[in-house]
């Protein structure tokens, strides 16, 4: 009698189909992962931003209009300030700029290079809109989140978030 040596047609054919559906499931779950990582970064560039507004309207009582404002506490931004000024300071790998608008933080998302974002994101917009209580403590709220009703917002800005919300992280989405 001979004995079988290595696999019949069918058994490879089923190993085939099995690789096939869990590649099916597998890549467009690590596609919105990426994007997602993207959005991330855009968080990530825009904390030092978060940082100076904040210290501007404990300032000043009042939100700052730009991004050499906030920085520097006055626009145009004088000659000896003029790190992180200009929205384009502000750049990363994904993101073309990070610009303050009426103390709101607006994140741009670019494929053009220098900055290699997805297809998904370029061009579009994350915005982080400053709010007061009346203990007059600055509270963040993110993308298209829900802004607690004791807040008072800053004024909207002229670009509003229109970042897919399945990219956006689960604190801006709430």
């Amino acid at each position: 009698m001979n004995a079988q040596k290595g696999f019949t047609l069918i058994e490879l054919m089923i190993v085939v189909a099995i690789i096939g559906i869990l590649a099916a499931i597998a890549i467009p779950a690590y596609q919105d992962y990426t994007v997602r990582t993207q959005v991330s970064e855009g968080l990530s560039l825009s904390s030092g931003l978060k940082t100076a507004v904040g210290d501007f309207y404990s300032t000043k009582g009042v939100w700052p209009v730009d991004n050499a404002e906030a920085v520097c506490g006055v626009t145009p931004a004088p000659a000896n300030c003029t790190v992180g000024a200009a929205a384009t300071d502000n750049r990363g790998n994904y993101v073309s700029q990070v610009a303050v608008d009426n103390g709101n933080i607006v994140v741009s998302y670019s494929k053009t290079a220098p900055q290699k974002a997805n297809a998904d994101v370029d061009g579009k917009f994350l915005t982080l809109r400053p709010g007061v209580d009346n203990a007059k403590n600055i509270t963040w709220v993110c993308g298209t989140a829900t802004a607690p009703s004791n807040l008072t917002m800053a004024t909207a800005p002229s670009n509003a978030t229109n970042v897919e919300s399945r990219y956006l992280p689960a604190s801006c989405k709430i």
